[in-house]
Order: structure tokens, then C-alpha cells, then sequence
């Protein structure tokens, strides 16, 4: 045959090679998307998730994901329970724990922190009880605080607070209102001394010359706040699913840490690469304008890492409060073979 012939049969061959391997491209690309149901609030702690779903991350890790939205933090882990979503990703409550003693639900990576530098959750008081004296954080102790409920994130802060001034819970009155709106009209009428409150309700009470700040949590007693979370089903079962989620959680974590995070030598929080894509999505899935969710934006872990530590501590925490059966082990409630320690 002839150097030209051979050049030829050459020249057909990776053709039909090229063919092949786009045949096989595009087959996998034509593949249905794999299912999945995720259970967040609509918070600008739920930022990743926003920014994963938005920007396709899910997508290229072959997933089709529905966003499911709850009104409160206890919601989420009944729905992964019940099996209403796959995933949830909120704050950590005694009512989480509690399923998790069952058996129910397991954390499998990181989710939002009350980090110092980051003004996440503020300690305020009325402007009466500044007066007579509530000056620090550490002045809550006698006083009476509006929270949401008793096991809620909001009593844990006041636990840390009372670990790490001495005195305990049962120093503190906790007046349980159910949610925020009813515990600012209680500090704004006078019926409590003092509040914990998220960012933008803090701002805006202090703007309205309603209380005085007192301080922020994140500052005071550094914590996990929130975590994302599953079954422990779904790890056995569909572990290849929380695999591909993970992958895209993180690939967004990382996205977010990097807009959102960044501080300059004095301090101050500064504006990263994709600081107004990025906040338009979460303004968006939080229907918040977007200097109101910038005002609540946590710190979070680039690589999803969790606190074990504190989760360890509210575990122990929430068993002394009688509110998580006291056999239950605080490890136990972590698998983070997935996302790393």
C-alpha cells in the first residue's frame, strides 16, 4: 500500500475514533439528571445551596435538584425524617439531635458559623434596661430574654454565654415567643430586657433608637450554627447521591467563602470575586433586597468543615437541659466520611 493510502486509512480511522468517543459524550451527556430534594429556609445562610442550584453545580454532578422551603429550623430534619426531601441544610436545635438519637438523620457536612468578624446574631437590650445597668453580654444573667422556643438555636446561644460567664440557664428567664416578629414586638413593648435577634433585625431595632447593642454572638461564643444533613439511609443506600451533592455544596461553599468572607489587614469584610452575581442569587432566593441579605451574610467553611467540638458540646449541652435522651452519643450524630473533618 502506499504512503498515501496508509496516510488515508490513518486519517479514517481517528475520524471514526472521534465519532465514537462524541457518540459515547453525548450519550452520557443525553443521560436523565438523578433526582433529589433538598429542604432549606429562605436565609442567607442557605446561601451555597442557593448559588449550587443557580449557577448548575448540581447539574454537572448529574443531579436535578429541588429546593424545598420550610419557615422554621425544625422543619427541615422532620421532612428528611418523614422523607419529604433528601438533604436538609438549617440550624441546629434540640429537636435535631433528638432525631438524630433515633437514628433519623445524620450530619454530613458544615453550613453556617458564628464566627468573630462576622455579624451574624447580635445581643440587644431595651433601652430601660441598658439604663439600669444591662451594659455587656455577660449582664444578661438575671434578666429576662426573648427567644423563639426552648430548644431552639437561640437558647443554646444563651447556654454558651452562660458556660462562659459562670452562671447557667436557670439564671436566665427565657421568655419563648415562637418566632421573631412576636419576640421584637415583646422588646419593643418592654416586656423583656433583652433579645438575641439575626443581623437585619438587630440594625434595624437599633436604628429605630428601640434598644442599644449589646454585642455579637459570633464575638462572644464562637459556634456551629448549621449544618447540612441526611439520613442515615440515604449514606448506606444512595451514598453515590450525597457524593455528587457534597462535590457541588462545596464547589459553592468555596465560591461563597471566597465573595463574602475576605477581610483586609484592618479587619474590615471586603468584596471577593463574584460579590454581585453572588448576592443577587441569594436576594433572589431570599427575597430580601440585596444590602438587606449582605447584612446577614455568615461566615462559612470553604471546604464544608464542621466545628466537632461544639457539636459535641451541644449535644452535651441540650442532655443537661433534659431536652436529648442522655444515652445518646455525640459523635454518633456526625458522618463526615464524605465531606472531611
Amino acid at each position: 500500500m502506499t504512503l498515501a493510502g496508509l496516510t488515508r486509512r490513518a486519517l479514517i480511522a481517528t475520524a471514526g475514533a472521534a465519532f465514537a468517543a462524541g457518540t459515547l459524550m453525548s450519550a452520557a451527556l443525553a443521560q436523565p439528571l438523578e433526582k433529589a430534594t433538598v429542604g432549606v429556609l429562605a436565609l442567607s445562610s442557605s446561601g451555597p445551596i442557593f448559588i449550587a442550584k443557580a449557577k448548575g453545580y448540581f447539574e454537572k454532578e448529574g443531579l436535578d435538584v429541588e429546593l424545598k422551603m420550610f419557615t422554621s429550623a425544625q422543619q427541615v430534619p422532620v421532612a428528611v425524617t418523614s422523607g419529604d426531601v433528601d438533604f436538609g441544610v438549617t440550624g441546629l436545635t434540640a429537636g435535631f439531635y433528638n432525631l438524630a438519637s433515633k437514628g433519623a438523620v445524620t450530619i454530613i457536612a458544615a453550613q453556617s458559623r458564628d464566627e468573630p468578624g462576622f455579624p451574624l446574631s447580635a445581643y440587644l437590650a431595651t433601652n430601660a434596661a441598658y439604663d439600669a445597668g444591662l451594659k455587656t453580654p455577660a449582664d444578661l444573667k438575671g434578666k429576662r430574654v426573648a427567644i423563639t422556643t426552648v430548644g431552639s438555636t437561640f437558647h443554646y446561644m444563651i447556654g454558651l454565654l452562660a458556660q462562659k460567664h459562670g452562671f447557667t440557664v436557670k439564671d436566665v428567664t427565657m421568655v419563648p415567643l415562637q418566632d421573631v416578629p412576636k419576640m421584637v414586638a415583646a422588646f419593643r413593648g418592654g416586656q423583656v430586657d433583652a433579645i438575641i435577634a439575626p443581623s437585619t433585625v438587630s440594625r434595624q431595632l437599633v436604628a429605630d433608637g428601640a434598644g442599644k447593642m449589646l454585642g455579637w454572638v459570633g464575638d462572644e461564643t464562637p459556634w456551629q450554627l448549621g449544618a447540612l444533613f441526611t439520613a442515615p439511609k440515604t449514606m448506606k443506600d444512595r451514598r453515590p447521591l450525597a457524593e455528587k451533592f457534597v462535590r457541588a455544596y462545596k464547589t459553592a461553599l468555596a465560591e461563597y467563602h471566597a465573595a463574602f468572607n475576605g477581610k483586609d489587614a484592618s479587619g474590615a469584610l471586603v468584596k471577593g470575586p463574584g460579590y454581585d452575581e453572588l448576592l443577587t442569587i441569594i436576594a433572589d432566593a431570599t427575597k430580601q433586597k440585596p444590602d438587606i441579605a449582605a447584612a446577614g451574610l455568615p461566615y462559612v467553611d470553604p471546604q464544608a468543615r464542621l466545628l466537632v467540638d461544639d457539636i459535641v458540646n451541644q449535644v452535651k449541652f441540650w442532655q443537661s437541659e433534659g431536652q436529648v435522651d442522655k444515652a445518646l452519643d455525640p459523635k454518633s450524630v456526625m458522618d463526615l466520611s464524605i465531606a472531611g473533618k
